[in-house]
């Protein structure tokens, strides 16, 4: 059964080419797979209508004949079989076959004002790096020493030896770019990329630059030196955006740090307060004493007050994490410890205290 094109889009065979552009565009919005709401079948029947209306001699041929068929090498690079049951899923950006770009075809669509050309960016680079339980509590400024690829310092990235004269690249003839010829499953597409022999400059060196060969970047060992803040966590991660792989013509990449922070013998980290166990003989729970305590600012008293029980939390306040609004406390849990063995004196002063009911 023959489709009616114009109906599909909503168009009157008297439709301009505006008109179908528009009327395609609202609907391509509307019924793309990728939104919510959307419907693969229809996206599907409005870009097979939209192919065919939008070629003037397609246009023609499905007004003439009622289809689009047989047009020769110009036409249907599908042969006689049209749209019609060809499955549309097998052509994704990196899938096989014909190379099809949906960002390329519809970027206007979706992105509001046409295809966006892609710069070239550098690989990113991730590394981990090891700190101290009071380096990670109270931050610290470590250096990074990497050996990757860099804009040559000699030639600045530009390739050329210094002073060199340019002449107009003969690969794109000075425009900075090439056009490829793509086919997808609307017919041949034309699309622009950056020169790879200039980098989108239009001109190249008569000379190269020694150190780098001409290729703008080297692989050498940078420093860099990396500011840690304070109260930062075991696995958080830091961005140092540009610090990754140069690229010639293009934008660096950026350096990933991730943190791993020691263990410490005494306190864990909870929010912004540091927690610790304190072990304490049964007659300091019981009357009470002063312990000295290390903490991460050094050593302070603590007071143990009379008939603490097991397990009670005491606050060493002002002694945790630095955070916005001051710092955070250190939170000591009591541990009491039970005499394994007593002595008879000391059996008869807790038969004393069990008749005295305690």
């Amino acid at each position: 059964m023959k489709k009616d094109y114009y109906q599909i889009l909503g168009l009157d065979k008297n439709a301009s080419e505006d008109d179908i552009k528009k009327a395609f565009r609202k609907l391509a919005h509307q019924h793309h797979p990728d939104k919510n709401g959307g419907d693969d079948k229809k996206f599907k029947e409005i870009s097979e209508a939209y192919a065919v209306l939008s070629d003037s001699k397609k246009r023609q041929q499905y007004d003439t004949f009622g289809n689009a068929d047989n047009m020769g090498g110009g036409g249907n690079p599908f042969g006689g079989q049209g749209f019609e049951g060809f499955d549309f899923s097998q052509f994704n950006r990196n899938g096989q076959g014909f190379e099809f770009d949906m960002g390329d075809i519809f970027g206007d669509i979706f992105g509001g004002g046409g295809r966006r050309e892609r710069v070239k960016r550098g690989r990113d680079v991730s590394v981990d790096l090891e700190i101290t339980f009071s380096e990670a509590v109270f931050g610290v400024e470590k250096k990074i020493k990497l050996t990757k690829n860099n804009t040559c310092k000699v030639c600045q990235g530009s390739g050329a030896k210094a002073g060199s004269a340019t002449t107009t690249c003969s690969t794109c003839n000075g425009h900075g770019i090439v056009r490829e010829a793509k086919r997808s499953i609307f017919g041949t597409i034309q699309t622009e990329k950056m020169c790879p022999e200039c980098n989108g400059a239009g001109k190249v060196a008569k000379e190269k630059c020694s150190n780098c060969r001409g290729d703008g970047i080297t692989k050498s060992e940078v420093e860099y030196s990396v500011k840690i803040p304070g109260g930062i966590n075991e696995g958080e991660s830091m961005r140092m955006s540009g610090a990754g792989e140069a690229i010639a013509g293009g934008q660096p990449g950026d350096l990933y740090i991730r943190i791993h922070v020691k263990d410490h013998p005494i306190f864990e980290k909870v929010g912004n307060d540091l927690t610790m166990a304190l072990e304490v003989k049964l007659t300091e729970a019981l009357l009470g004493s002063e312990r000295p305590i290390e903490t991460l600012d050094g050593q302070v008293t603590v007071k143990i007050p009379e008939g603490v029980n097991n397990g009670e939390i005491l606050r060493l306040k002002g002694k945790g994490v630095p955070h916005g609004r001051g710092r955070g406390d250190i939170l000591i849990e009591i541990r009491i410890k039970m005499p394994n063995r007593l002595s008879r004196d000391a059996k008869k002063l807790v038969e004393n205290l069990k008749n005295e009911g305690l």
